[in-house]
């Protein structure tokens, strides 16, 4: 499965790429490619493209603000999570994210 994502956290720092890390290593171990962008502080990072998203298979924003290019996601199944949820049960998240697929 492909996943892409946005983490971003109310201060942009910590929980931001606590959830990107905790989502890719639970995403990588379920065998899935997953591209998660950062919003925050330092601006977008790791920026997803448009062929990424093209080709994703679901999409999951991890956020406890309002996330930039949303309307990028148009037509994709999404799932929004705060980033709490992520870092305390990433591997649940991963497992939900393939019955969203289905």
């Amino acid at each position: 499965m492909k996943i892409v994502g946005i983490a971003a956290c109310t201060a942009g720092i910590a929980h931001t790429y606590i959830a990107k890390e905790k989502l890719m290593q639970a995403g990588v171990d379920c065998g899935h490619q997953i591209h998660i962008e950062t919003q925050g502080l330092a601006g977008t990072q790791d920026a997803l493209t448009q062929q990424e998203i093209d080709e994703a298979d679901v999409v999951i924003i991890a956020a406890d603000i309002k996330v930039n290019g949303r309307d990028r996601f148009k037509n994709k199944k999404v799932v929004e999570v705060p980033t709490g949820l992520v870092v305390k049960s990433p591997n649940k998240l991963v497992k939900k994210l393939e019955e969203v697929k289905v």
